[in-house]
C-alpha cells in the first residue's frame, strides 16, 4: 500500500519517513506525533475526543488523556516551528476535544482505494456486439452471431466497446501516474534546503534538574530595575539550592538560545504590564513547570515596588519549598539571612551593582563599587554588601592596577572585612583573598582559598576563579573542565566575558577547545 503524502495547511507531510516540511524548512518528528496529524488529516474539520484518538492512534494501548494533551502540544509546537503568528492548526474545542482547522489536500490516494474505480470502469461482458456481414453477402442482409454458418470477425479487428475499455484504462492509469510524479518531485523540492533538517530527539529529563529564565518585560516603565531584581532572584535561588539542596540549578537569565533541554523542571520570571483596576501595572510572574508532564507547580505574580522587594524574595523562596518539597536547611536560611539588608530600597541597588558584577568589564565594576557605597550608607548592617564591594574592588585592580593611594585603601579595606562577625563563613571571603593571591602569582595559596570558597558554595564564580588557578599551574585540562562548569550553572555572555577575561585573559580557543566549538555553532 502506498504511503499517503498530504498537504496540511503549509506544511507537506511525508509519513514515509517521519518528515514535515514548508518554504525549504524540514523536521523530523516522533512516528507517534506524524500518526496523530495523519489521522487529524483524514478527518479535517471534524471535533475527535480523547477516546477516538486513543482508539485510532494509540491503538487502545495504556494510555492516558494526559498523553494526548502532551502530544497535541508537542504537534502544535512542531506545526507553529517557533513563528509566533501562524495559523492555530489544531484547535481545543471545550469539553469534546479537538479538531484540525486547515486545509488539507491529498497529493495521492492509497492504492485499495484505486481498485475500485478501475474496477468499474470495466464494461460488462454481457453487452452484445453485431457481427459484420460477410464476404458476398448483400449489406441488408441480417446475420445472426448464433449462425455458425457465418464466420467470426477477424482477430485483428476490435470492437467499439474493448476500445473504449482500453482508452479508459489507459487514461485512469495516466492521471494515476501523473498524480505520483507530482507528489515525488514535491517531496524531492521539500527536501533541497538550505539547512540541514532538524531532529527532535527523544530527550531523558532530570527531574532534580531546573532551568531558569527570564522572558524580556522592557515594556514595564522601570524595566532596568526590574530586570536587574529578577537577575538577583534567579542567582539567589540558583546558589542557594545548587549549594544547599539536591536540586541542580542552571541560570539562564543571560543566555537566550532556544535549545533542547534535559532538565526535568523549568522556572520562568516574567515581567508582564497589563490593566490593574484602572491603570496599567507591571506585574512579576514566576511559574514552575514541571515538563515531564507540563503541570504547573508554582504560579504566583507580585506587584513589585522599592518597599517590598524583601517581602517578595522571602515569599518566593518559601513558596519554592513547599513546591519541590524541599525544606531548606538551617545553613542555607543562615545564608539567606546574610543576603538581606534591614531595608528594601539597599536590596534594588544591591542587585544593581550585582548584576553589574557579573558583567565583569572595568566600566560595570566601577559602577558597581558607587552602588556599593550607597547600598552601605543606606544600610550599614548589610556586612555582605562591605565584602562585595571588596570583591568589586579587587578585580578592578587586576584589570585596572589601582595607584597607591588606592591600593592601600583597598586592603584595609580586605583587612576589615575579614574581621566582621561571619564573613569568614562566606564564599566570597575566599573569592577575594583568590583574586589578590593570583595578582600576586601565589598560585598553590589560590588553589586553597578558592578550595575554601567551593567547599562553602557552588556558584559559576568560584568556577571561574578555579579555572584560573589551574591555568596558572599549567593544567588546561582542569582549567577547561572548570570554565565549562561555570558555564553550565550559568550560560552566557558574561560568564563567557569573565572566562575571557577574569583576572587575566584565557585563550578559549586553546583552553576551552570544546566550549568554544559550542559557541561557534549556535
Amino acid at each position: 500500500m502506498l504511503q499517503p503524502v498530504v498537504r496540511v495547511g503549509e506544511w507537506l507531510v511525508t509519513p514515509s519517513v517521519n518528515q514535515i516540511s514548508r518554504k525549504g524548512r524540514q523536521l523530523t518528528l516522533e512516528p507517534r506525533l506524524i500518526d496523530l496529524l495523519v489521522f487529524f488529516a483524514r478527518h479535517p474539520g471534524e471535533v475527535l475526543s480523547r477516546d477516538e484518538l486513543i482508539e485510532n492512534v494509540w491503538t487502545r494501548n495504556v494510555v492516558t488523556s494526559h498523553v494526548v494533551t502532551q502530544s497535541i502540544s508537542e504537534l502544535r509546537k512542531s506545526l507553529k516551528d517557533g513563528d509566533d503568528v501562524s495559523l492555530e492548526y489544531i484547535a481545543t474545542v471545550p469539553k469534546r476535544g479537538y479538531k484540525l482547522t486547515v486545509p488539507v489536500i491529498w497529493c495521492t490516494e492509497e492504492g485499495e482505494e484505486l481498485a475500485p474505480q478501475m474496477q468499474a470502469l470495466t464494461p460488462s461482458p454481457s453487452v452484445a456486439a453485431t457481427a459484420p456481414p460477410a464476404a458476398g453477402a448483400p449489406p441488408d442482409a441480417p446475420v445472426s452471431a448464433a449462425d455458425p454458418a457465418v464466420p467470426a470477425p477477424a482477430p485483428t479487428v476490435a470492437s467499439a466497446p474493448s476500445v473504449r475499455k482500453r482508452l479508459t484504462t489507459a487514461l485512469v492509469w495516466g492521471l494515476f501516474l501523473l498524480a505520483l510524479g507530482t507528489c515525488v518531485a514535491l517531496v524531492a523540492l521539500s527536501s533541497m534546503e538550505s539547512r540541514p533538517p532538524v531532529n527532535k530527539a527523544r530527550l531523558l529529563l532530570n527531574p532534580r534538574d531546573i532551568d531558569i529564565h527570564l522572558v524580556n518585560g522592557n515594556s514595564c516603565t522601570n524595566w532596568s530595575s526590574q530586570h536587574s531584581y529578577a537577575v538577583g532572584l534567579a542567582s539567589l535561588i540558583t546558589t542557594s539550592l545548587n549549594t544547599f539542596s539536591t536540586f541542580m540549578v542552571h541560570d539562564k537569565t543571560d543566555y537566550n538560545i532556544n535549545e533542547p533541554s534535559s532538565s526535568g523542571k523549568t522556572l520562568t520570571i516574567e515581567f508582564v504590564n497589563q490593566r490593574h483596576y484602572r491603570a496599567q501595572q507591571c506585574f512579576m510572574s514566576v511559574q514552575l513547570v514541571d515538563n515531564a508532564d507540563s503541570s504547573t507547580m508554582l504560579d504566583k505574580r507580585y506587584f513589585v515596588t522599592n518597599d517590598n522587594q524583601l517581602t517578595i524574595q522571602n515569599d518566593l523562596m518559601n513558596s519554592l519549598s513547599d513546591a519541590l518539597t524541599q525544606p531548606w536547611p538551617a545553613r542555607m536560611q543562615a545564608m539567606l539571612r546574610q543576603y538581606q539588608p534591614s531595608q528594601s530600597v539597599a536590596l534594588t541597588y544591591f542587585y544593581q551593582s550585582h548584576q553589574l558584577l557579573m558583567k565583569g568589564d572595568v566600566d560595570s565594576l566601577s559602577k558597581a563599587s558607587s552602588l556599593l557605597d550607597d547600598v552601605i550608607k543606606r544600610a550599614p548592617d548589610f556586612i555582605y554588601a562591605y565584602a562585595e564591594k571588596t570583591l568589586v574592588d579587587v578585580l578592578r585592580h587586576s584589570q585596572q592596577p589601582l595607584d597607591d593611594k588606592q591600593l592601600a585603601a583597598l586592603y584595609s579595606e580586605v583587612e576589615r572585612v575579614g574581621e566582621m562577625p561571619g564573613i569568614k563563613d562566606m564564599a566570597i571571603y575566599y573569592q577575594v583573598k583568590a583574586v589578590d593571591l593570583l595578582g600576586k602569582g601565589k598560585v598553590d595559596e589560590a588553589n586553597t582559598a578558592i578550595n575554601s570558597a567551593i567547599d562553602l558554595e557552588m556558584s559559576w564564580l568560584n568556577y571561574v576563579l578555579l579555572g584560573k588557578v589551574y591555568e596558572m599551574k599549567g593544567e588546561n585540562r582542569l582549567a577547561a573542565d572548570s570554565y565549562i562548569t561555570a558555564f553550565n550553572l550559568r550560560p552566557g555572555g558574561d560568564t563567557l566575558y569573565w572566562i575571557e577575561n577574569g583576572v587575566f585573559q584565557t585563550s578559549v580557543n586553546r583552553v576551552v577547545p570544546y566550549l568554544d566549538n559550542f559557541l561557534s555553532s549556535e
